[in-house]
Formats: C-alpha cells, structure tokens, sequence
C-alpha cells in the first residue's frame, strides 16, 4: 500500500497595514491647552532661527570692521594715528575702544587706561551677546513646555477611557498621541537652541579674546605719549 506524500503548501502571511503619522489630524483633535503649548513651542522654534541668523550676521559684521580696523592700526606708529583712524572707523569695535580711551584717558596712568579699555569690552561683549538669554530660556524651557503638554494630553487620556469605560487602543491611543506630540515639538524647539547657543557664545568669546590682545597694545602704545590725548582733543579724532 502506498502512502500519499503532502507537498507543503507555503503561506504568504498578511500584509500589515500602513500607519502613517498624521499630526495635521493629531493637532486638530487635541484639546485646547495642547493647542496653546504646541502653538507657543512652533512660536519658540521659529524664534530660535531668527535669533541665530540675526546673531550670525551681527557677528559677521562686526568681525569684518574689526579686521578692517586692526588691519589699518597695525601701521599706527603713534598714539595720535591710532585716535584718527578710530574717527575714520567708528563702526568697528575697536575703534570704540579706543575712543573711550581718548575720551576718558586723559592725563590717566596705566592702570586706568587699563580699567576704561575693560570697561569698553564689556559694553562690546553685552552687545555682542544681546538675545543670547532667549536662546538659553528656550533651551532650558521649551523641554518642560512640552513636559505640560504630555502630562495634560495623558490626563486626557485617562478621561476618555472613564467616560468610555474601556482601556483599548481606540480610544487610548489618539490622546497619547496627542500627549507624546508637544514632548517632540519642545524637544525639536529645544536642541537647536542649545547648539546654537554654545556655537555662537564660543564665537562671541574668541572675537572678545581677539579684541582684549589688541587693546592691550593700543593701551601700552597710549601710555606711552600721553600727550598724544591732549594733541588730538576731542574734535580731531
């Protein structure tokens, strides 16, 4: 007697179906104090880029009329050259610098020229530094925005399911969605800044490290003709 072999038949398992991320549709079915944290998250998020691009060509300027200034100061062979190239420059940092050391150092000794070219720095430096706390509130903050966000979305959640009176997915998962979607958002508004932020203070403090060596010679070259000060006088600079 023979016995039959069974060919094995192969079985194609079934597709799984495609979910797809909607958050245009997670967004219009939150609720409205997700709503406002995710509105002002975008808001930080924009404000960060603005803020960087406005910095970065702040900087960029600024480091393009210091070269220039330093460039043309190199050739200052006295303290009175070096007062009428800061009138002809006033827009470079330098040149500031040194008018305050016109402008204040008159009869002054070293020390003081000293303390007026650290003075004139950190007025350079608070300047150079203008809107560099909001990048560091957005960094520090928007992580916790979001934070509120999840926790009242999950808050949510557990309202529909005591009003449906069910735990399944159906009903649990559009409000965890909508919970989880600010975490994002405060994370995605949050990171640029910090980069941001370390980027251009690490810029900010090599042009002000640059800045302090050349007014240390621009301070030992006016300590050496004081009455260079007077020569000049306040309209001839």
């Amino acid at each position: 007697m023979m016995l039959m072999q069974a060919t094995p038949v192969a079985v194609t398992p079934a597709e799984a179906p495609t979910v797809k991320l909607d958050l245009v549709a997670l967004f219009a079915n939150a609720a409205w104090p997700v709503k406002l944290t995710i509105g002002l998250l975008v808001g930080c998020s924009l404000l960060v880029w603005i803020i960087a691009a406005l910095k970065l060509m702040q900087l960029g300027r600024l480091r393009l009329s210091q070269g220039d200034f330093e460039r043309r100061a190199r050739h200052a062979g006295t303290a009175q050259d070096l007062f009428q190239l800061a009138g002809a420059r006033a827009a470079a940092p330098g040149a500031r610098v040194v008018g305050e050391l016109h402008a204040r150092g008159q009869g002054a000794r070293l020390e003081r020229l000293r303390a007026v070219a650290d003075r004139a720095i950190l007025v350079e430096g608070q300047a150079a530094r203008a809107l560099m706390w909001l990048l560091a509130f957005i960094a520090a903050g928007a992580p916790f925005i979001g934070l509120f966000g999840t926790v009242y979305g999950i808050m949510d959640a557990f309202v529909r399911i005591g009003a449906a009176k069910t735990a399944s997915l159906p009903v649990v998962a559009p409000a965890i969605g909508e919970a989880l979607i600010t975490t994002a958002i405060g994370l995605a508004a949050a990171i640029p800044a910090v980069f941001f932020y370390n980027w251009i203070d690490k810029r900010v403090g090599d042009f002000l490290a640059e800045l302090e060596a050349s007014a240390a010679e621009w301070v030992a070259l006016i300590a050496e003709q004081p009455e260079a000060i007077d020569l000049v006088g306040p309209g001839g600079r």
